[in-house]
């Protein structure tokens, strides 16, 4: 053999060697997925709550589409801070997903160290749905409408007591903005969740909470709870006649979510694919109708309309936290 065919023959081993190297290489960045193993949903929150239950939902929808298992993994402590660092620490190979709500961005003012950087251990994959928390009273309080409940906040003759999930929840800092705008004088009693929030304020222990629409939802119909307002700027198309309170106080907006997560380091090819799942899944009917009969707006992003907002988040719920003087221990 001469010379210039043993080059050859050489020169085309390494070429195949490449080949099958760089085809492995895609392999790793996630062409196979998610072919090799189920996929597990953290969820940071504890089971049988609002969050577990669209989790559990979108478990089941992604398992169709994506035709690989998606198993929910409930993983509650430290203000989702817990469950949160384990996403952010599971290997970034797409079969770790993290099912986040705006708790996430409070988090970041909220606490002096979270357990990971937000913005560096995790990426922004999509949201899944906006909720509103609905300003709702017992059926002692004598205000009957949202301008009523204002007025009565501002005469400062009895107190007026507002219940809710913790010191600096969503309901807290909901509570403490309204209560700012208003020029008011309720006082903020701290619960350790928002079901004993709820069940002391239809006790009369409290006159109100600011609670997620989706929890209080079976109250309202039921009569055991009245709605005077939500905090979204919109109304919701669950509660029409229901105004919003920007409608009385303008500037008013608070509005809930939750969205899907991965750890930093997630091959691009796989954020994206997972994004375009969600994306179907959150335009699918049934899934639509769920959330909008529990209160929720079906929302979808591409990841990097999500990273935009989510940025937005940190800030808005940051200013909250300031005026609200949340702290935690």
């Amino acid at each position: 053999m001469t010379s210039r065919a043993i080059i050859a023959l050489a020169l085309g081993a390494c070429l195949g060697s490449s080949a099958v190297a760089a085809q492995a290489a895609q392999t790793d960045a996630g062409d196979d997925w998610p072919s090799r193993k189920a996929i597990t949903m953290i969820v940071p929150f504890a089971a049988g709550g609002s969050t577990d239950a669209t989790a559990r939902l979108l478990a089941e929808q992604l398992s169709k589409n994506l035709k690989q298992q998606v198993i929910v993994e409930n993983r509650a402590g430290a203000g989702s801070n817990l469950g949160s660092s384990v996403a952010a620490r599971a290997t970034p190979d797409g079969y770790t997903l993290l099912l986040a709500t705006s708790t996430i961005a409070t988090n970041v003012t909220l606490y002096k160290n979270m357990g990971f950087d937000l913005r560096k251990d995790l990426i922004p994959v999509s949201q899944i749905a906006s909720i509103p928390n609905v300003l709702t009273v017992n059926n002692n309080v004598p205000a009957k409408t949202l301008t009523e409940f204002i007025a009565l906040v501002q005469k400062k003759d009895a107190p007026v007591n507002y219940g809710s999930a913790g010191n600096g929840s969503a309901s807290h800092l909901s509570g403490a903005l309204f209560n700012a705008m208003a020029k008011g004088d309720m006082v903020h009693v701290a619960y350790k969740g928002g079901a004993p929030a709820n069940v002391d304020l239809m006790g009369g222990q409290v006159q109100a909470v600011f609670s997620p629409l989706v929890e209080v939802l079976p109250y309202l119909e039921s009569g055991k709870l009245r709605a005077l307002g939500v905090t979204t700027k919109d109304r919701s198309q669950r509660m029409p006649d229901v105004p919003a309170v920007g409608e009385a106080l303008p500037g008013f907006e608070v509005s809930l979510w939750n969205g899907v997560f991965v750890p930093a380091g997630t091959p691009p090819t796989i954020v994206a694919k997972l994004a375009e799942v969600v994306k179907e899944v959150t335009q699918d009917p049934a899934f639509r109708k769920v959330l909008l009969d529990q209160g929720s707006v079906p929302v979808s992003q591409s990841p990097a309309v999500f990273k935009a907002f989510l940025d937005q988040e940190i800030e808005k719920w940051a200013k909250l936290v300031k005026l609200s003087g949340a702290t935690v221990d």
